[in-house]
């Protein structure tokens, strides 16, 4: 049997660390024994360790960190996440730093954290990013009223604006997605994190800018996607960049809106018009990449032609007809009918369908002056005009010349000659002498006439005399048939 000694009556054997042991192995009394102390690492509260997962409980996770017994990790320190399951943090085997919370509780255990320990590492990494400028990787694991929940090892808030270049309009699409973020805003004391994937994003589209620029010319056709429609325009983007196609340049035909012909999130084809590389601005065009109308008009059509339109607009000097897709022509007031037209609204309104006749192709001005009264065997009734106090349609947009194209006075019919268009139509417009404005005896005797009657050997009897002229008020002459747009104006 061994014999137990007392060690307070029997002096113990000395200790000596065996040689190349690394301090594991002790020499007692000759004897060759394990130093589990040396296998006990250091630590005070506070300290963060590192060790390896050796069980999962529901609850609780058990770290292994060289210490006389295991390091438990309570589920609510696992992860900042909310209500987490253990299995979902950790696996057997894993290794985790964790924070010492508590060296001994109640019931002698090593109370440890892991999301502290995170905490702390992702504090000094914020921080140097902050300072750096440099982005911070996380993943999304939140969406709250104003934007996103970023784990960073803290809590980091992305805000909805930030969140991309434009509008996102479900933030529940970047749930569980891992993203890049600048930290814009920091603040330990309060535990504040504010980020911005925005940042990330512009900085990485500006290369992307000067890379796209470098490699666009003008005249070049490229593609894009429509990424937002504005009332003057549509932008496309090219790969990281926008273009504009401004209304104008949308297409042949009047536009009124872009939503008209474009969605967002279209394919289009389009011609680069023009770049300023210093402005990083690149101007598109749609119609560029279509067939040009007017070059068909040249093609197909000649003067004296006739063919079918339908009229688009009434103004004060006539209406607009389309031809073709794109192609609009003007027939003036003087060229709606045989007789003297007023208000072009008597003869024609828009929507009309009507045969008109080619007078004068422009190419060059892309104008086409066009005729309805020269059509053979083609008279448009008059109509009653319903209110006559309705303003008139505004000159259409056409994209050409602001000159008012008129008639060819070549192909005058003999009755019109190209110097009736250019009399002012005042002695049309004379008002007929009312009632009360003739002289008669009774009211007012021949002496006061303006123009006294020559005398003769037998008096005219003063109700035959010839009333006396009244003064007409001058009259505005109409606009001439090859008035121009601003001459139009100012005989309105």
């Amino acid at each position: 049997m061994s014999t137990i000694t007392d060690p307070t009556t029997t002096e113990l054997p000395e200790a000596k660390v065996v040689e190349g042991s690394d301090g594991l192995l002790l020499e007692i009394g000759g004897q060759i024994v394990p130093n589990y102390d040396a296998t006990i690492h250091p630590f005070s509260e506070g300290d963060v360790v590192t060790g390896h997962v050796v069980r999962i409980d529901h609850d609780e996770v058990l770290v292994d960190i060289g210490y006389k017994s295991e390091g438990v990790i309570p589920s609510s320190e696992l992860s900042i996440r909310k209500s987490v399951d253990p299995n979902d943090e950790v696996a057997i085997g894993d290794e985790v730093d964790a924070l010492v919370l508590t060296k001994e509780d109640q019931e002698g255990r090593l109370i440890l954290s892991k999301k502290r320990a995170r905490f702390e590492k992702a504090w000094r990494r914020i921080e140097a990013a902050a300072a750096t400028g440099d982005p911070v990787e996380g993943t999304v694991i939140e969406v709250v009223k104003g934007g996103l929940i970023i784990d960073l090892g803290v809590r980091g808030f992305l805000p909805a604006s930030l969140v991309d270049i434009r509008r996102v309009p479900n933030l529940d699409e970047y749930m569980g997605q891992p993203i890049e973020c600048k930290v814009i805003e920091l603040n330990r004391s309060r535990n504040n994190v504010v980020l911005s994937r925005r940042a990330v994003l512009e900085e990485q589209r500006k290369e992307d800018r000067e890379r796209i620029l470098d490699r666009l010319q003008p005249g070049q056709v490229v593609d894009g996607v429509i990424s937002n429609i504005v009332d003057f325009g549509a932008f496309v983007d090219l790969d990281g960049i926008d273009g504009l196609i401004h209304i104008s340049e949308l297409s042949w035909s009047h536009v009124n809106h872009p939503s008209e012909i474009l969605n967002i999130g279209d394919h289009v084809t389009v011609k680069v018009l023009d770049i300023d590389r210093q402005r990083q601005r690149i101007s598109l065009g749609l119609k560029q990449t279509q067939e040009d109308p007017w070059q068909r008009v040249v093609d197909t059509y000649n003067i004296g032609d006739e063919l079918e339109g339908t009229v688009t607009k009434v103004v004060t000097f006539g209406a607009f007809v389309e031809i073709l897709d794109g192609v609009e022509g003007l027939v003036h007031i003087s060229e709606l009918a045989q007789h003297h037209v007023e208000n072009p609204r008597e003869i024609i309104q828009p929507g009309d369908v009507v045969r008109v006749r080619i007078l004068e192709i422009d190419s060059d001005r892309r104008r086409l002056s066009l005729s309805i009264k020269r059509v053979d065997g083609q008279t448009l009734p008059v109509r009653p005009i319903e209110n006559p106090d309705d303003e008139y349609d505004d000159m259409p947009d056409l994209g050409l010349s602001e000159d008012v194209f008129a008639p060819a006075a070549s192909e005058a019919e003999p009755e019109q000659t190209a110097a009736e268009f250019e009399q002012p139509m005042a002695e049309f417009e004379q008002p007929i002498a009312e009632p009360e404005a003739l002289v008669t005896e009774a009211e007012q005797p021949a002496a006061e006439a303006t123009e006294p009657a020559v005398e003769t050997e037998e008096p005219v009897a003063a109700a035959e005399q010839p009333a006396a002229p009244v003064e007409q008020p001058a009259t505005e002459p109409e606009p001439e048939a090859g008035a121009t747009t601003d001459d139009a104006t100012d005989a309105q």
